[in-house]
């Protein structure tokens, strides 16, 4: 429910449903649910322009994660070189996309797989491209982007569209305003109804105020 709520754009109630689970994780014992939690809690002002929150979050889920390698640690590891890149803190951000892909490197079975609860290939690289981004570092980003397609078997709509904006992102920080509209006015043609709401259209619109002329106008109609 509380990752439902997250992608329909409803923070509050995202929020208080993660809240919950991580007491019910804590008083469980479950060290590693709670880290997994937190980081998937972090997520939601990550996505929704509340960095410094992200970034707290994430290191809580840090914390509880501890040092043996697990899906859960990956995870608040990686949200954390997202939410300080978005912070401007470049170092440190830096610091843990090298130790996420250390992370990575050491999991392995139900820990690397492609579950809710594993820390597959695939989301690595989705979350690589948002901290690549948020770094300007939009050679690595693109290069995350595709290889991170490479591995969407499913229709996964979300995902691909995620991505998408994300290379229209990195057309903006390479300064192809009109690149940028055309491709995110084509995400929003083609998604379903249903999938234009919540975090896709808060992607969208963060393009959107970025551009000035005809660019955005473009985005605006196709938003409205």
């Amino acid at each position: 429910m509380a990752i439902v709520q997250h992608d329909r754009g409803d923070q509050v109630d995202a929020h208080r449903w993660f809240t919950t689970t991580a007491r019910a994780a804590r008083e469980g014992g479950d060290r590693r649910m709670a880290a997994w939690v937190l980081a998937r809690h972090a997520m939601v002002p990550l996505n929704y322009g509340a960095a410094p929150q992200a970034a707290r979050l994430a290191a809580l889920a840090r914390r509880e994660a501890g040092s043996v390698p697990s899906a859960a640690g990956a995870l608040a590891t990686a949200v954390s070189a997202r939410a300080l890149a978005a912070l401007g803190d470049t170092g440190r951000a830096r610091q843990a996309v090298d130790d996420v892909r250390g992370l990575v490197e050491q999991l392995d079975g139900q820990e690397s797989a492609d579950t809710w609860f594993g820390y597959s290939g695939q989301k690595h690289l989705v979350h690589l491209s948002q901290a690549y981004l948020l770094l300007g570092e939009t050679r690595a980003a693109y290069e995350a982007q595709d290889a991170a397609l490479a591995l969407t078997m499913s229709p996964s709509v979300m995902t691909r569209a995620l991505l998408a904006l994300d290379a229209a992102a990195c057309l903006h920080a390479d300064k192809d305003p009109s690149g940028v509209a055309e491709m995110a006015v084509s995400v929003l043609e083609r998604l379903p109804a249903g999938y234009r709401q919540g975090l896709v259209r808060t992607r969208a619109q963060a393009l959107h105020h970025r551009l000035v002329g005809r660019p955005r106008d473009l985005l605006g109609q196709a938003l409205a």
